[in-house]
């Protein structure tokens, strides 16, 4: 079932995610693409991770998987200690609750609702408690204190990003995902919000995993894995816009060579 408890292997909380020979297949037989091919990693908690690569190297894919919003074909996956294995849809979704927080490009707010019914709304459908001081103290976090009454046609696209970072944080979930939380927003929108993943990060104890297209993004984490046809191919600590910058673009040529001398 969900939740079930991974044998120790030192401390369970030392490890935020760990992924196992994962593989995703999409399509029929006879027509099928392996979107992630034998994926294994491990990520430690209090980390923040960028994942990049070209078009359709399965950066999407990992992170669904990771996060349990898609099922591998083979491998295991865990979050915090537990593998997400077995059970049904309800099971999934109550272990995600529990475990997971989720940040996308688009925001996903309910217009009707104002800023603190939004950030308060994953409490509600969890069944939690709603400690509304503390979602308050979320909320001022991220510079939304005096906006707790507005709904989301009269935020910024940049205030709208963070309260879904707010919303994403409440439930103290022990990854965040990230798929282009930047892509919709301007420069200093999209700067303020990857702070603010940093800082969720270093003062919370976090760990953020970021699916992003742009270096200036993923300069902001503290390593950097690249996938190319469904495979890790590389991994970089300290990464700045330039050096991630310069990795993609010899990343993006080999792809391409390979492609073209199979004929794809």
């Amino acid at each position: 079932m969900f939740g079930q408890e991974r044998p120790a292997a030192g401390e369970a909380s030392a490890e935020a995610l760990r992924l196992e020979g994962v593989r995703r297949i999409y399509g029929a037989e006879g027509n099928r693409v392996a979107a992630l091919d034998g994926v294994s990693l491990s990520l430690p908690a209090g980390s923040f991770t960028a994942v990049m690569g070209p078009s359709g190297s399965g950066k999407s894919t990992l992170l669904q998987c990771a996060a349990g919003l898609d099922r591998p074909t083979e491998g295991r996956v865990f979050v915090d200690g537990a593998e997400l294995t077995g059970g049904g849809e309800a099971a999934l979704t109550r272990f995600r609750r529990q475990r997971v927080g989720f940040v996308f490009q688009q925001f996903n707010l309910l217009p009707t609702l104002n800023v603190m019914e939004n950030a308060v709304l994953p409490l509600k459908l969890a069944g939690r408690r709603v400690d509304k001081a503390a979602v308050r103290a979320v909320l001022e976090r991220v510079g939304l204190g005096d906006r707790l009454d507005r709904l989301p046609a009269e935020l910024s696209g940049g205030q709208q990003q963070r309260v879904a970072i707010a919303r994403a944080l409440v439930t103290r979930p022990r990854v965040v995902f990230a798929d282009e939380p930047t892509g919709a927003l301007d420069t200093r929108s999209a700067r303020a919000v990857l702070e603010l993943l940093r800082e969720s990060v270093r003062t919370s104890g976090q760990t953020v995993v970021m699916v992003t297209h742009d270096p200036v993004a993923a300069s902001f984490a503290d390593s950097v894995l690249y996938l190319a046809d469904g495979r890790i191919v590389g991994y970089q600590t300290s990464p700045t816009a330039e050096t991630v910058a310069e990795r993609m673009t010899r990343l993006a040529d080999e792809v391409e060579r390979q492609r073209t001398a199979a004929g794809v």
